[in-house]
């Protein structure tokens, strides 16, 4: 496993920002009946070091008054707010494809959940990193799962640390569980010692931070749904010369608010009560993104959908393990008529 050392604390990446005065960055925001979107985003303008830089494309799905308190914030101006009844969304995917329509050429791409908390100067620390990165890797992109947090019964904010030398590595939960019906996976994370930045092969889509441009290079898939959403992004960012990396947690700039596995919530887009009023169910919305991407896999999608030609399919299966390889048999592509969520602790 490959892995660099830069030496350099997170404060000090205050002073590797760019000095171009395009230094904006993007920030894809899905929300699904979010309580605390509010936070998020106070959280991610309040950190900030140049918080007039940031732009929000947030897809707010829920009947909430979101705009009765968001356009009181002085950055409501910075917010392009898109509000969207819960029971017409097709998850999270499909939301985070609207809010890349929202794009206007910011130079930096930020992809975080709706229940994030931000380090202070969370900003100029991710440029000056990644312009760090981009003299040693093509085309990096930092991401993993982040660390958690969680309030305390006063309201207080309890986040979890971890030693500074250590590498969140993203890696599957059951490898071997790929099956002829589905290549879908979930993903957890594994503690490297002793390292900085480790290049990896799978995407989080809860904290991404690269350049703008691969919202064009490497658009969101709006039919994917929800387990298998990263394992697409992953494979079409990294078959186009992207670089996945994994960085030590110190320098990891949010934290994330874990869901308790096993409890469904009404954050939870296949929540029993908004299930009961549509017409097309979650499992219908997973098992077509269970086949969609067996098809990427396979080659079958066309255009920005499909594998790029920079690296191939091969060389990401040498990287990563993972035995992609057992479909490209081209045996039919069917999918039993059942799903479940393996585990909801990651959204």
């Amino acid at each position: 496993m490959p892995s660099f050392m830069l030496g350099i604390a997170f404060y000090e990446y205050q002073a590797l920002t760019d000095c171009s005065k395009r230094m904006n960055i993007f920030v894809n925001m899905a929300a699904f009946c979010e309580p605390h979107l509010a936070f998020t985003l106070d959280s991610l303008f309040r950190t900030a070091a140049q918080p007039e830089k940031i732009h929000v494309g947030l897809v707010d799905q829920s009947l909430d008054n979101t705009g009765g308190w968001l356009y009181q914030r002085p950055y409501a101006g910075q917010v392009h707010h898109l509000q969207i009844d819960p029971i017409q969304s097709r998850g999270v995917s499909w939301a985070r494809h609207i809010s890349q329509t929202l794009y206007q050429g910011e130079s930096y791409y930020l992809q975080v959940d709706s229940h994030t908390l931000f380090r202070k100067g969370w900003d100029d620390a991710m440029r000056g990193l990644l312009l760090n990165l981009e003299q040693r890797l093509p085309k990096p992109i930092i991401s993993c799962y982040p660390p958690g947090f969680e309030f305390k019964e006063n309201g207080e904010v309890k986040i979890t640390e971890f030693s500074p030398g250590q590498v969140f590595f993203s890696i599957p939960e059951k490898p071997d569980a790929l099956s002829p019906q589905s290549a879908t996976l979930t993903f957890k994370t594994d503690l490297i010692d002793n390292a900085d930045i480790i290049p990896g092969y799978h995407l989080s889509g809860g904290f991404i931070f690269c350049r703008g441009r691969f919202v064009e290079e490497v658009p969101y898939d709006p039919f994917m749904y929800f387990h298998g959403e990263e394992q697409n992004l992953s494979l079409r960012a990294y078959t186009r010369g992207w670089t996945i990396t994994h960085i030590r947690s110190d320098w990891i700039p949010v934290f994330h608010l874990y869901k308790q596995a096993g409890n469904v919530s009404t954050s939870h887009h296949w929540h029993p009560e908004y299930e009961a009023q549509r017409k097309r169910k979650w499992t219908e919305l997973q098992i077509a993104a269970d086949r969609r991407l067996i098809a990427l896999i396979r080659g079958e999608l066309p255009g920005s959908w499909g594998l790029g030609t920079q690296r191939s399919l091969q060389d990401f299966i040498a990287l990563s393990g993972l035995d992609y390889g057992r479909y490209l048999s081209r045996q039919p592509n069917t999918i039993s008529r059942g799903c479940s969520i393996a585990n909801d602790s990651q959204p």
